[in-house]
Parts: structure tokens; sequence; C-alpha cells
């Protein structure tokens, strides 16, 4: 269980946050350097140097998107014609990708942060660019609410890339498109001009999330854990019926993948503060709703984490069996039992700080910076020049493998990923923020205030 410090202040945490960005620089320009486009996106490291691999191109927004926050965090203009170049030379076929349901992830990451630096007068105002940013994410809103599914109920979901059968936890954090493109002002068009309410699309699917992903201890199964999260929820593709719990990444249906636990966390903290801006009168169901999915799941994540709260890559991971009072310690990237993941870590921890944060509750804001307090340091981060990555010991996809093992135990360790390392930063420039008591980050309007 997290071992929550309480006399953690986020000025403590100065030193290591500067020190991120200044090991951060050099892993940027490492990759600008060296990285072949005609390859694909970067996607996690491989003995150190990143490498792509062939399932969906969901992070190519992440490696631009870097580039754009060392910039907000540091001032240093490489990095944004770094982001914005690569931006404005690749980004475009994320913009109108009707295969995936990652557009949050790739063009919030760019061209929302491009945009929203823009609103914060960080850059200068060129209306010209102002709207070919807005465009782009006008139309990926529209592309990602394109891909909808109804259920039985009358409400509905954006199906993931394995078809309309299938709901992801993790588009839950990829909702900030049809949040953005909805404050754009923009619809999705649709049969005979039909208009149709990206704000309502967000809704249903933020509905459908919580119902059918979380678990609330009330006997959705007889796995249902307070808290526990499933990566994927499976309906009929007739009639909408929910049918049962799915995992592409995870143990099982019936355990918890620890990233998607975070990508819940996460997306639901940042979806509240979100609609709790609103001024549309209605909502107060709703945002009880958001409250409680984000509540359930943080709580889950304090209760199964080790106590410096960064979690092994699944709460039923087989090998755990072989590690008597793993939750009562520090974990343990070296260990050739079950590989921890850091980047279920650092945007769990992002998840608690906006929760904490949304409901001045100490608890889950002091937990945040407990886990900042381990991630930004060795052995998690990593200070070789010669490495890529920022954020070591995080896996992308155990059960197929794909993880890079350095030994013959065949236990993943000592490797990045991209969206690892552009959440590290992510969550660096937030404490960076709060720590100066600058303007509150927020991805949908870069003008408001704390």
């Amino acid at each position: 269980m997290l071992k929550i410090r309480f006399d953690l202040k986020p000025s403590d945490l100065e030193t290591r946050i500067r020190n991120l960005f200044d090991l951060s620089a050099g892993k940027i320009r490492s990759i600008e350097e060296t990285w072949n486009p005609a390859l694909g996106s970067p996607v996690f490291t491989v003995n150190g140097r990143y490498a792509s691999a062939g399932w969906t191109e969901w992070t190519q927004g992440f490696q631009f998107g870097s580039a754009i926050l060392q910039f907000d965090a540091t001032g240093e203009r490489e990095f944004l014609e770094i982001g914005r170049s690569g931006t404005i030379a690749l980004m475009a076929p994320h913009v109108s990708h009707f295969g995936v349901h990652d557009h949050g992830f790739n063009n919030i990451s760019t061209y929302g942060n491009l945009l929203r630096l823009m609103n914060e007068d960080r850059i200068a105002e060129e209306p010209w660019e102002r709207r070919f940013y807005e465009l782009a994410l006008k139309c990926s809103a529209a592309v990602q609410a394109f891909r909808w599914s109804r259920t039985e109920d009358g409400e509905g979901y954006i199906y993931s890339f394995n078809g309309p059968h299938s709901l992801f936890v993790d588009t839950i954090r990829s909702l900030r498109s049809l949040a953005v493109g909805h404050q754009l002002g923009h619809v999705l068009m649709g049969e005979n001009d039909l208009r149709i309410s990206l704000l309502e699309r967000l809704v249903s699917h933020l509905r459908t999330t919580a119902r059918y992903s979380i678990y609330y201890g009330e006997g959705h199964d007889i796995w249902d854990v307070r808290g526990r999260v499933a990566h994927e929820s499976i309906f009929n593709g007739t009639n909408g019926k929910y049918r049962c719990p799915g995992t592409q990444q995870g143990y099982s249906p019936f355990t918890t993948w620890t990233r998607g636990l975070a990508w819940a966390m996460c997306g639901f903290a940042e979806q509240l503060e979100y609609v709790s801006s609103l001024s549309a009168d209605g909502f107060q169901a709703l945002i009880e709703t958001i409250r409680r999915a984000a509540q359930v799941t943080c709580d889950y994540y304090i209760e199964s984490t080790p106590v410096d709260g960064i979690p092994y890559w699944d709460t039923g991971a087989p090998g755990l069996g072989k590690m008597p009072g793993w939750a009562s310690r520090a974990a343990d990237p070296f260990n050739p039992h079950e590989p921890v993941d850091s980047s279920a870590a650092v945007i769990a921890a992002q998840g608690l700080l906006r929760l904490g944060h949304c409901l001045r509750d100490d608890r889950y804001w002091q937990a945040g910076l407990t886990v900042c307090d381990a991630l930004f340091q060795e052995p998690w981060l990593s200070v070789d020049s010669k490495h890529q990555g920022l954020l070591l010991h995080s896996v992308y996809h155990r059960p197929n493998g794909w993880d890079y093992a350095p030994d013959a135990s065949g236990m993943p360790r000592g490797e990045s990923s991209m969206w690892g390392d552009y959440h590290a930063r992510e969550l660096g420039l937030y404490m960076r923020r709060i720590i100066d008591h600058s303007a509150y980050l927020q991805f949908w309007n870069g003008k408001q205030g704390s």
C-alpha cells in the first residue's frame, strides 16, 4: 500500500524537477538527431535506443509534444521549433486517422499544446497559425467522435481499434480531443447534415466508461473489487448489450492492468476539472459520476501499489506470488519475477494531483507528491546521456513479449516508452507551475488561472 508522505511540499521537488528537464533536453536532441521518420513513430527503447513497433501509430504526438513541453518548462526556443516543425511536417495523417481511438494522445499533445501556448501568450499570436491549429483540432475531434457505437441503454462510446464491439478504458484520456473541438465551436456533421454535438458524445462516453469499465464493489461480477478497472469492455455489436470484460495488455480480464488504471485515474480527474468548468446547467449528476469514478480508481491505486507508489504492470501478475510482501516495500525493477511499470506511475501521479487539487483533498494531493518524489530520481530517472529514454522501467505489452529484456531471465527492465517520457515531462511541467504559482496547467483553455 502506498505510504503517503504528508510532510512533502511542492517546493521540496523543485531541484528534482529542474534535473528532470536538464536530462530531458539531451534525450530530445538525441532522438531528433538519430530518428528516421520513415521507420514510423518511436515507441519504446531497445537497449537504450528508441525503436518503432507496428501496432498503431499512437506515439508520434508524444515525440513532438515532448519538445513542446520542454519549451514550456524551460523557454528554450530550439525545442519549440522541434515540436512545431515536427507537428507541421508529420502530424497531419493523425488528424484524419479514422482507424484509431488515440486522437487525444497524438493531437492534443501537439496541435493542442501549441494552441494552449498561444492562448497563454507564451508564443507569438499569428492568425494563420492559430487557424491552422484550430482546424486540425476541430477535424481530429470530429474524426474521433465518428468512431461511435451505441449501447442498449441509449448511451454510447468511442470504440477502440479492435472494432465497434470494444471500449478501451484508455480512451478516457483521449476525450480531451472532443472537449477541445467543442470548445472551438465545432460539431460532427452526419447524414442529411445532422449536427452531432461533440460534447454530448464526450458526456455519453464518460458515463459508459464509468458504468462498465470501473468497478465499485457492487456486484459487477465475482471479482468486483472497488476501484478495479477493466482494460476492455466488450459489447454485442448487434444490440449494444454489455457482454464481458476483456484485456489486450493486462494479465487477464479479471485483474487490473495498472496502466489502464492510471489512464482512468488521470482521465477522469482531468474530465472532472473540465466538466466542472462548464457553465451549462444539468451537469451535477454527471460531475458526481465522474468524481466517483476518479475517487474509486485513485483509492484502489493507493491501496494496491507498493509503498513508494510505483506499481507492477498488473495487480494480478502471477509472479507476484513469488514475491511475498511485495506491496509492503518499495517496487523493485530488478526482481526476477515481474516487471514494474513506471509509465503507469507517472500517469497515475498526475491523476492523484488533479483529483486532490479539484476536491481540495490532501490525501490525494499528498499521494501524488509522494509518487513524484519517488519517480524523479534514480533508479527511475535515466541519467545516462547515451540512453534516449527519460523514465526507466516502463513496460509496453507484456503478454506479447514486446519489451526488451537485457538478460536470460526474460524480465524487461531499464527501458523507456514514448508515453512514459511524455507524461514525465507533463507531470514535471504541472508541478513546475504549481511551484511557481503560475497558470494552472489545463488542456482546454490556457487563459484560465488556478
